[in-house]
């Protein structure tokens, strides 16, 4: 227990040193305050606390937004509000362990139709749009669009929330690649039901002109013929990805990223100089 312990710390340290830059300019800046002095006064140990906590958030905020703004996600079709929550798990992944050192992670959003260009693959560190591209749900999720998700083994839908992709195989599609759902009653039994991703010729902007959207799959996130094979290599081996939808009865563990993004400051706060020079 306590090897995996000084494991664990060991990575979050590794971690927040990769992250320094581009947390340094937000945990550095003050956050005005509305409060008047009378009213900071009266603030008990509780609303320290929760001004604490949103203080965090709003940390969380800038970086996000300065992330997708970098990356002009916006211009790509991708809502902030996905990619807000995209990072959120990501960082929580991290935090937990469930990651490998590539900064990396894939979004779908499934509230697009499937004739629209609806996965992203982006480098977080580096700040980069790597991948933008179709992808296909499950046959009985919907028809132009998903509106229907399980988790349930031969139900033929997508399955949402978060995933850590695994390793490579060759199957009946070719080149596939697995995915361990952590998300649990939403896509814990991925493994078992044999989602992957994986190409497929239905999944090609030719079905689109022939049909108004794509074909459809047994349930897995299947990709173009001509870029699966470079989308999986960038994501494979334990890299995060998160899939969207509107379904409001979803809750993830790793939404929480008050709790998650505070530890990730908090370490990298601690490698960054502060001067000591009071002068004026």
């Amino acid at each position: 227990m306590m090897k995996k312990r000084l494991k664990l710390q060991m990575r979050k340290r590794k971690v927040a040193r990769r992250l320094l830059p581009l947390f340094a300019p937000f945990i550095l800046t003050p956050v005005a305050s509305s409060l008047s002095p009378g009213t900071a006064k009266a603030n008990t140990k509780t609303s320290s606390k929760t001004n604490v906590s949103g203080y965090k958030i709003m940390q969380f905020d800038q970086v996000a937004f300065n992330l997708y703004n970098e990356m002009k996600l916006a211009q790509k079709g991708l809502k902030y509000e996905i990619f807000r929550k995209a990072l959120t798990g990501y960082f929580n992944m991290k935090h937990d362990g469930l990651l490998s050192e590539k900064p990396v992670l894939t979004m779908v959003d499934f509230t697009k139709s499937s004739s629209k260009k609806r996965l992203w693959v982006v480098d977080v560190e580096n700040k980069k749009l790597l991948h933008h591209t179709y992808v296909a749900h499950g046959r009985n999720s919907g028809v132009e669009f998903a509106e229907n998700f399980s988790n349930e083994d031969k139900s033929y839908m997508s399955s949402i929330g978060f995933y850590v992709t695994q390793g490579i195989y060759h199957g009946k599609h070719g080149l596939s690649l697995r995915l361990d759902g952590v998300d649990e009653g939403f896509n814990t039994n991925a493994l078992d039901r044999c989602i992957v991703i994986h190409g497929a010729e239905y999944a090609s902007p030719d079905i689109i002109a022939q049909t108004g959207r794509l074909g459809r799959s047994l349930g897995c996130p299947a990709l173009p013929m001509q870029e699966h094979k470079d989308i999986i290599n960038t994501v494979k081996d334990k890299t995060a990805m998160y899939i969207h939808a509107a379904d409001a009865s979803y809750t993830s563990d790793y939404l929480d990223h008050a709790t998650a993004m505070a530890e990730l400051i908090q370490e990298s706060s601690e490698k960054v100089p502060v001067s000591t020079d009071t002068s004026i």
